[in-house]
């Protein structure tokens, strides 16, 4: 009976095969979690690299953009600018040329005497000359009023130097030739005499303040008084 119980059958050398295979077959799916695991792993840190990447790209691309937009409009703006400064002095060169005609104008009408004012002939240039300043005035061209203003370097040229205590120093005393702006540009300076010798200018706080009345009679005697003694001299 002994022997019946220990004799192995075909039957149980089977079950003792599928019994020590199973755990091999058990631990392949093991092996091929992991291996799928590092792949995806290795995948996720590509994937990342790309992002990285296209995220780089497109901040260049953002920043191209941007430079080019900002170019776009600067060349826009200037490009109105420049219309502007066309349209407002483009006939610089014209009136430049023509306030020397208004010049002349104003001489003859200086120069008439008192008993000749009254031809037709005057009148003709008296009229020409208004008409002429009418025509200034709509191309923005106007006269510098420069008679006793403080001497501005801006506007005035000093030809040369009037001697007298009873006048404020820096004043324009005489105005030998007109000048001109055109809109905000100076066309031509004024040619003037500047007062000296008396004491410094101080203008009503209403007109403008005194600190700047003095900065103008400052500059005239710092920048304008050799170029007037020079003149004086050759004179």
């Amino acid at each position: 009976m002994s022997g019946e119980n220990t004799q192995a059958t075909p039957e149980n050398n089977e079950e003792v095969i599928e019994e020590t295979a199973a755990p091999q077959q058990a631990e392949a799916p093991v092996e091929e979690t992991l291996e799928a695991d590092v792949q995806g792993f290795a995948e996720e840190g590509k994937a990342g690299d790309r992002v990285a990447q296209l995220e780089a790209e497109l901040a260049e691309m953002k920043s191209k953009w941007m430079r080019a937009v900002a170019d776009e409009q600067n060349v826009r703006r200037r490009g109105e600018r420049e219309k502007q400064d066309a349209l407002k002095y483009g006939v610089t060169n014209f009136a430049r040329e023509m306030v020397s005609v208004a010049d002349n104008l104003s001489r003859a009408m200086d120069s008439t005497p008192e008993d000749m004012k009254d031809t037709d002939v005057i009148k003709g240039v008296e009229m020409t000359e208004r008409e002429l300043q009418n025509a200034f005035n709509k191309a923005g061209i106007k006269r510098i009023e420069a008679a006793g203003q403080p001497f501005d370097h801006n506007l005035h040229q000093a030809m040369f130097e009037i001697q007298d205590p009873s006048q404020p120093s820096g004043l324009v005393g005489q105005v030998m030739q007109d000048g001109y702006v055109i809109h905000d540009r100076l066309l031509r300076p004024a040619m003037v005499g500047v007062t000296k010798g008396g004491p410094k200018y101080e203008a009503p706080s209403e007109e403008a303040p005194a600190d700047e009345a003095a900065a103008a009679t400052d500059a005239y005697e710092n920048a304008g008084a050799e170029s007037g003694e020079k003149l004086n001299q050759e004179t």
